[in-house]
């Protein structure tokens, strides 16, 4: 499975690994199907997100900063709890459609890779699935109320 590495340079911050995951789509040779992003540490996370305006990464980084500050109380006494409550609140995966050999993505967003307890060396599993690969299913419009 390809992994990308990444090092960061905050204890909060995103960086935007699209262009990254795209190349590995694109090495891939999957033309149609589905692209896995998943973060194995406890302590960072994935998300998808305006990536126009680099402002909105560093609004995404404060808020969570204000709203999980780094002092607790907290019970848990390696000092990155707060760490581990965003890397909660945001997660761990992301599934984004492939079209053809392509992320499909609105038209303002990107991928980032949420570093929560850095600076550190970081790494970011990518698995592509072909759609031949996948279960067919079939979208049923419901009406649930």
């Amino acid at each position: 499975m390809p992994t990308l590495s990444l090092k960061t340079d905050r204890r909060t911050q995103l960086v935007e690994v699209t262009a990254q995951v795209q190349k590995v789509v694109a090495s891939s040779g999957v033309a149609t199907g589905i692209c896995y992003l998943y973060v194995p540490h406890t302590t960072a996370a994935i998300t998808i997100n305006e990536c126009a305006d680099p402002d909105v990464a560093e609004d995404i980084e404060g808020a969570l900063d204000r709203l999980i500050p780094a002092t607790g109380p907290y019970r848990h006494s390696e000092g990155n709890s707060d760490s581990h409550v965003k890397a909660v609140l945001v997660g761990a995966s992301q599934i984004i459609h492939v079209e053809d050999g392509k992320l499909v993505l609105g038209r303002w967003q990107g991928v980032f890779f949420c570093e929560f307890d850095g600076p550190r060396e970081r790494k970011l599993q990518v698995k592509i699935v072909n759609e031949a690969g996948l279960n067919r299913t079939v979208a049923i419009d419901t009406d649930i109320r």
